[in-house]
């Protein structure tokens, strides 16, 4: 069975706002504010109007709140 990058979490991927709020579980809004607060990975502009954020950044924010980190 072949692995893709899009399904191996050792490989770093661009995710879009759906994608990231699926994989933490907070709302747009909350996301947004954390952003505002430093308490979340800033996203990556990837297009005059698109924006992203690295996996790698997202997966590092939930292991540091499941190591005993806050909001």
């Amino acid at each position: 069975m072949q692995t893709t990058s899009h399904t191996n979490p050792s490989v770093p991927r661009l995710l879009r706002l759906p994608d990231v709020l699926k994989r933490v579980g907070l709302s747009r809004a909350q996301v947004y504010k954390l952003i505002a607060q430093d308490q979340f990975p800033k996203q990556i502009k990837i297009g005059q109007k698109v924006s992203a954020w690295d996996s790698y950044a997202i997966d590092n924010w939930i292991a540091s709140l499941i190591r005993g980190g806050s909001l």
